[in-house]
This record gives C-alpha cells, sequence and structure tokens, in this order.
C-alpha cells in the first residue's frame, strides 16, 4: 500500500520550518500545513488563509522536501460528480497514479476526490467478493471500490460511471489494471441501466442521496444478493440510520433484508458521518 499522508512527517517538518522561517514573518511558520495527503505525485494542502501571499513559495518548498511534481490547495468537494476543482499552488500536470494495496488508479487529483479516509473500505472490498461473483458497482468513479473486486478477488465487475471525464479514467484504469476481462464499463446514469436481477453484489459508494437509488439496486440485485449501501448520517440518528431507511423502502417494494454489517467510513461533515451498511435482500 503507498500511502503518505502522514509519512515520515516528524522528519519532514522540521526541514519545511528550517526553510520557510527564514523567509515568512515571524508567527506564520506556525501557520503552516502539519498534515497533509499525498496521491501519487501530487501533493494536497490544507492553507489557512493568513498564509494567502506565501502560497506559492510554500507549495514550492512542500514539493521539493516531499519529492511531487504538483501541489494543490484543499477546497471544498461538492456536485453531483463530487468534484473537488482544487487550486494549483506548484506544477501544471495534476494526473496521477496512486498505487494502494496492489491496485494503480490513474486521476486527476485537481479535478476528482479520492478520499484516504476511506482506505479501510477499498481495502475491505478487496476481500469481500467471490471469485466470479458479479458485482455491479452503481457509482464507480475511477473504480475506487470495484477495481479491488476485480483485481484480488477475480470478480466480474459492472461498472456504472456517468461523469464523462470520471469515466475516461475509469476505462484507463481497468487497463492499467489488466482486468478487461471481468470489467466492463457504462457512461450512463445508472438508473438507464437495463439489467435486471443480474448482481450478486451491488456497490452503492455515493453519498447524501444515495436512497434515492435504492429501488434501481433492488431491481439490479439476484434474489438473496448483497448490497453494500453508503450514505451520510446524522449523529443523533446513528443508531438506527442508514439501514431503517434501505429496510424501508425495500419492503415497499417488495424485498425482506437482513442487516450483516455496518461500519463508520469517516466524519462527512460537523455532526454527520459517512457509514456503509451491508445488507441482504429477499423477494417477499
Amino acid at each position: 500500500m503507498k500511502f503518505k499522508a502522514m509519512a515520515g512527517t516528524q522528519l519532514i517538518k522540521p526541514r519545511i520550518r528550517e526553510i520557510l522561517s527564514k523567509e515568512l514573518p515571524p508567527g506564520l511558520v506556525e501557520k503552516l500545513p502539519k498534515h497533509w495527503v499525498q496521491i501519487g505525485d501530487v501533493l494536497i494542502l490544507p492553507l489557512r488563509p493568513e498564509l494567502e501571499l506565501y502560497k506559492s513559495r510554500i507549495a514550492e518548498v512542500y514539493a521539493e522536501v516531499l519529492g511531487v511534481k504538483t501541489v494543490l490547495r484543499k477546497g471544498r468537494i461538492g456536485g453531483e460528480f463530487r468534484e473537488t476543482n482544487y487550486e494549483v499552488l506548484y506544477g501544471s500536470d495534476t494526473v496521477t497514479i496512486h498505487v494502494e494495496n496492489g491496485v494503480k488508479y490513474k486521476l486527476d487529483a485537481a479535478k476528482i476526490m479520492f478520499s484516504p479516509a476511506n482506505v479501510k473500505e477499498r481495502l475491505r472490498m478487496a476481500k469481500v467478493a467471490k471469485p466470479g461473483e458479479v458485482v455491479v458497482d452503481m457509482f464507480a468513479g475511477i473504480g475506487h471500490l470495484s477495481l479491488p473486486m476485480a483485481v484480488h478477488r477475480k470478480a466480474k465487475v459492472i461498472a456504472i460511471e456517468k461523469s464523462p471525464y470520471t469515466f475516461k479514467f475509469l476505462v484507463e484504469n481497468i487497463e492499467l489494471n489488466g482486468v478487461q476481462d471481468r470489467m466492463t464499463a457504462y457512461n450512463i446514469d445508472n438508473r438507464e441501466f437495463l439489467g435486471e436481477e443480474i448482481a450478486d453484489r451491488v456497490l452503492m459508494g455515493y453519498v447524501v442521496r444515495t436512497h434515492e437509488f435504492i429501488p434501481k439496486a433492488l431491481q439490479i440485485a439476484k434474489d438473496g444478493a448483497i448490497i453494500h449501501y453508503h450514505n451520510t448520517v446524522p449523529e443523533r440518528l446513528m443508531s438506527r440510520e442508514p439501514f431503517n431507511t434501505f429496510e424501508r423502502t425495500a419492503r415497499k417494494h417488495g424485498y425482506e433484508t437482513e442487516k450483516l454489517n455496518e461500519l463508520v467510513i469517516k466524519r462527512y461533515a460537523p455532526g454527520v458521518w459517512h457509514v456503509v451498511v451491508d445488507v441482504r435482500v429477499f423477494k417477499k
């Protein structure tokens, strides 16, 4: 696994401080980022407003010390496709290849989200599928969750991604990882997918609006299939959500449910958490 989000920071911080303490006004050195995320050879820095005037030089120093080609300023993630639109502070090439758990992910780090906080779920997906199992990934992105299934478990994956830009990287990643024989990609809205009762496993790796797609997931799933249902949940509701919403919707569409597992992925916003629940579904 190749993650450098925190690796070696205790050794790197003094060198960065040493260089920038000679160039920044007194007091600003203490406001330098103490943590960062590295995706391939692109660095993502959370930079305070007080450092605005010096952002280019700060980015240059971090790039030199950490040995990356490009530095981005962390910003907000939003929109239907969970786009990042991060500001480029240093360098120009924002496309990179990130290697994690033997899987290669090619992406544009300035525009496509890749969260290090989701690493445990990507590792888990590399173990849960069975060889030959048919998996439908309804929100494939660049293959975040389904590539590990195809690479490590030899699952047969149908990956659906609506964004044309992200889809381009999904197709490249299928080829990059040599899984063209067992992974097929569709650049459509998953609600337009025509397959019914074909999946042994369904991935719903989306947030906020995932509940709107439960009926489609049920349509795709075989009787007895497992659905990995992700959504965002206010902390006060975590004792019963997101499973209750899934169960209620499933019953309306003639399905019984069995909760197999539930995991907290990460904090999504203050008082809100990203949660995944594994549900087995049965036709009544």
